[in-house]
């Protein structure tokens, strides 16, 4: 198991307690960096294969710093990466036969949670302004919600829910086709109507009222739930509302909870939030934002790329509660990835 600790000198936003538990997944993540990327790259060339050479070129797309020697990094998932010489004398990287099998294993599961995806991507397309979203920007973020790698070639197997239509400057957009009423509904509102305290708790829109409102009780309730409870659905015109509105930031912080909620782990970068800015109707303030409602969301890493994390979704101890099938698999490729030769046992069932 992979070991991490969190600075001490680290500060927090609002001044917020840290969460090392949560703060050492960012830890695990930095340390598999070069492993997600390169899978992902490796996977997408024939054979997945490539020299050497190219790959030592290409060190933002395979997730090493600049500078370093790609063949320390490779050396670090044996059980995962292999080099070799090729016939034209050149030395090339690929997968072993064991990482081989474990894609087709993760190829499997992709097609048995198809449908759960495309839902993903028709909510978000809900949530969205106009219904449409640049099918660049869901390609660029898929392996938040568990997008396959081919999303683009499988849109057309679903001209019920999506469309692409082309724009004057070649940007192709993803188009919903039909709203569901089905799928417009947020998390938040199906746990209002299981319990109605909680969800009242996990946000707060202070407003500063005089002092000559009185105390009556229902007024002072009224103005509470108003205060509270972000009831402005996501799946309607919100966005249409003037941007510095109550309602609007009530709206904004829906859309974001509901886009944490659909991604795998319920956690992003806040950068891969605000890609969706225009989609979503976000300002500038959406960090200043997340930082007020400390119930819900903790906001961990660095002040310059902070990951959003949904609190409830986590145990005490950062591990998720309801763990995706993907998710259940990139835990088990991260424990064979710290396997060194000679480990792996092929015939052992390894979880």
């Amino acid at each position: 198991m992979l070991q991490t600790r969190l600075p001490t000198h680290q500060s927090r936003p609002g001044g917020a307690d840290p969460n090392p538990h949560l703060e050492s997944i960012l830890q695990c993540d930095s340390y598999f960096r070069f492993l997600t990327r390169s899978k992902s790259f490796l996977s997408t060339q024939p054979e997945h294969t490539l020299r050497l050479d190219d790959a030592g070129k290409l060190y933002r797309e395979v997730g090493f710093p600049g500078g370093r020697k790609v063949s320390r990094f490779l050396q670090r998932h044996p059980t995962i990466f292999a080099t070799y010489h090729h016939a034209d004398n050149k030395m090339w990287v690929g997968f072993t036969e064991f990482m081989e099998e474990l894609l087709l294993e993760e190829k499997e599961i992709m097609n048995e949670m198809q449908s759960d995806r495309v839902n993903k991507v028709r909510k978000l397309l809900m949530m969205s302004k106009y219904n449409r979203i640049p099918l660049s920007k869901i390609q660029h973020c898929r392996l938040l919600f568990g997008v396959p790698d081919d999303f683009r070639d499988r849109v057309a197997k679903y001209p019920e829910f999506f469309r692409i239509v082309m724009e004057d400057d070649g940007k192709r957009i993803l188009e919903l086709v039909k709203w569901d009423p089905l799928l417009a509904v947020s998390a938040i509102e199906r746990e209002f109507l299981v319990d109605e305290d909680r969800v009242k708790k996990m946000f707060m829109f202070p407003v500063k009222y005089g002092k000559d409102l009185g105390s009556e009780y229902d007024e002072m309730k009224k103005l509470n739930s108003l205060n509270t409870l972000p009831m402005v659905s996501l799946y309607s015109d919100g966005w249409r509302f003037d941007l510095w509105r109550l309602e609007a930031e009530k709206y904004r912080v829906d859309v974001v909870h509901e886009f944490l909620r659909l991604t795998l782990e319920k956690r992003a970068s806040i950068h891969y939030i605000v890609e969706f800015k225009e989609e979503f109707s976000f300002t500038r303030q959406t960090y200043q934002m997340l930082k007020k409602q400390p119930q819900t969301f903790y906001l961990a890493g660095t002040e310059m790329n902070w990951d959003v994390f949904l609190k409830d979704a986590y145990d005490g101890d950062g591990v998720l509660i309801v763990k995706d099938p993907q998710v259940v698999f990139n835990d088990r490729l991260r424990t064979y990835a710290q396997m060194q030769e000679g480990e792996l046992g092929y015939g052992d069932d390894t979880t």
